[in-house]
């Protein structure tokens, strides 16, 4: 059984984690948690707080780190939950010994693109106007939207640091556009939609992969036809493929 702590349990993606773990088998789950999270045991304390977060690393062998404060442009929201907070459940794992953290970044880290051609015009919606030879986004690439994506982009960095100063396996994954509906509800997520099932079993290929995998970021996507986020380094190291698409329930306004 592989131990598995998940901060931030009680929401959509930690919650679709919980599930898919479960019904996989091999995998005790404990969630780090401000409430308590049925079926499965939960440490109630804010990552804030690293004093109060550390009994929940005890003999943790992997951390996802999911919890987050989604603010775009809230400074104090962003430095508690996004950089204070991440620091501290980096920190927590090292000192107990965990040998992987899962980051949960985001497609904020680069939706900064979206702001120039060809990306603004498949948030826009105007295919038309899109080459069908344009460059996909890369993990390489950065250009954070708001605060929030530039509080991402920190957590990435540091993942860097812990992966090369105290050698856990440290691994980001730049979520798309996960909703309680399952499809997407603006055009723009026409591209950036990331299923139940697809960020599940993403999630769960960087639960397993080997250890000596020490560092990378990937993007976690469906397969939609207006993706611009190459997922070729996923499919390449995580052997991950999406399995849905956008493409049967795309949103026309």
């Amino acid at each position: 059984m592989k131990k598995v702590l998940i901060t931030g349990m009680s929401g959509l993606i930690g919650g679709l984690l919980k599930d898919h773990l479960l019904e996989a088998g091999g995998y005790e789950l404990t969630a780090l948690n401000r409430r308590a999270v049925d079926g499965v045991s939960t440490v109630q304390a804010d990552i804030t707080d690293l004093e109060a977060i550390r009994p929940a690393f005890e003999g943790q062998e992997v951390v996802v780190h999911l919890a987050a404060y989604l603010g775009a442009q809230d400074w104090e929201g962003q430095h508690g939950g996004n950089v204070l907070g991440t620091y501290n459940v980096y920190e927590a794992a090292r000192e107990a010994g965990a040998k992987r953290v899962i980051f949960a970044s985001s497609g904020n880290t680069i939706r900064g693109f979206e702001r120039v051609p060809p990306y603004s015009y498949i948030a826009a919606g105007e295919y038309d106007k899109v080459p069908p030879d344009f460059r996909r986004i890369t993990h390489c690439d950065v250009r954070p939207e708001a605060l929030y994506g530039a509080a991402k982009v920190w957590g990435e960095a540091l993942a860097r640091h812990y992966a090369d100063e105290y050698g856990i396996s440290m691994i980001c994954v730049r979520i798309g556009s996960v909703t309680t509906g399952n499809r997407p509800r603006t055009v723009r997520e026409n591209a950036a939609y990331l299923s139940h099932r697809d960020i599940s079993t993403h999630l769960k290929a960087c639960i397993d992969a080997p250890y000596d995998l020490d560092f990378d970021i990937f993007f976690a996507v469906s397969n939609n036809t207006w993706n611009y986020r190459d997922l070729s380094h996923a499919k390449e190291v995580l052997g991950w493929e999406p399995e849905e698409t956008a493409d049967d329930k795309l949103f026309t306004g």
